[in-house]
């Protein structure tokens, strides 16, 4: 999509169906994975074209890119594995063997250290001796994510919905935080001070201060079953995929200040670096609802309106802002 002329530039077509598509800053490319067919696709942010492939297992779950951008990460479930890519070449470096299905992985800023979910279990791995440790914690865990200085470990407990924070070096349990929800979907504020929580229990956000002394801040009510969430410096934004609707969580003063209609199903938010859109992929009615950020006000009916919806002509699920 062109932001400028908030249109469709193109569609790429690939050998599989993108779930994940990233973005490497000092790179001109970005890359999606085809979780059916464990394959990278290399685009080419200038051309706007296809440049190379890489399959790296039969079916994989997720993809990230390594802090120093020299590499990919990917989790794959078959083989059960943590792989690294080099993406000067985009050739794969080493496969990683895991003990059973993984779930969701995480990577630490200073790049020593990964973190791999399990549903019986979360590990952290040195990602320099390429070792998986004991297992830190037991439970039914989801997302995972370490905090910016690579200290600290947040695990999501879904069978206990709580979020269960370790020490990253050493892999010690430092507390857990019991939820009114379960821990689906984690969101971060832009200097990742207050992390929000989203999931089945309750239509609402949780508000959870994970620095120094970690508690939960505060409960909000939001929206109808939330879901997905993405934070501009500003407000947060909640997507409701069974109401189309988006809630504009103000964080300063953690109120909802609107409420959007956006389009059937939003599963996926993404902020613009600028900071200038919030951009809404609703995978039933297939288009992207753009909201201009700076335009957000409190009113006395809490509407929002929409800046445009762009149709894109498939099922949206996910994006990244490059640019060019």
């Amino acid at each position: 999509m062109d932001l400028e002329a908030l249109a469709v530039a193109r569609h790429i077509p690939l050998n599989g169906s993108p779930t994940s598509v990233i973005s490497t800053p000092t790179r001109p490319s970005v890359y999606a994975l085809t979780p059916a067919n464990g394959t990278v696709h290399e685009i080419d942010v200038d051309r706007l074209s296809f440049t190379r492939r890489l399959a790296v297992a039969s079916s994989a779950i997720a993809i990230q890119s390594a802090p120093s951008e020299r590499a990919l990460y990917v989790l794959a479930r078959e083989p059960q594995s943590l792989i690294r890519i080099a993406l000067d070449t985009l050739t794969l470096e080493w496969r990683l063997p895991l003990p059973r299905d993984p779930v969701d992985f995480a990577l630490a800023a200073d790049g020593k250290t990964a973190a791999v979910s399990f549903t019986n279990g979360v590990r952290l791995v040195d990602l320099a001796s390429r070792k998986v440790a004991p297992p830190a914690g037991e439970g039914d865990f989801g997302s995972v994510r370490f905090l910016a200085d690579s200290r600290t470990l947040i695990a999501a407990d879904r069978g206990e919905r709580r979020l269960s924070m370790y020490d990253a070096a050493s892999g010690q349990l430092i507390t857990h935080l019991s939820l009114a929800v379960r821990p689906d979907n984690l969101c971060s504020n832009a200097d990742g001070g207050q992390l929000f929580v989203t999931g089945d229990g309750m239509d609402a956000v949780v508000v959870v201060y994970p620095y120094h002394t970690p508690e939960i801040a505060e409960t909000v009510l939001a929206g109808h079953a939330p879901g997905p969430m993405a934070a501009s410096l500003a407000y947060l934004f909640v997507a409701s995929p069974r109401s189309g609707d988006v809630n504009i969580l103000e964080i300063n003063s953690r109120k909802v200040v609107a409420v959007a209609s956006v389009g059937a199903d939003p599963g996926f938010i993404a902020i613009t670096p600028d900071d200038q859109y919030a951009l809404v992929l609703n995978r039933k009615s297939g288009d992207v609802a753009v909201l201009r950020v700076g335009a957000i006000t409190k009113n006395r009916d809490r509407r929002a309106s929409l800046l445009t919806v762009i149709p894109v002509g498939s099922r949206p699920v996910s994006a990244a802002v490059r640019a060019v």
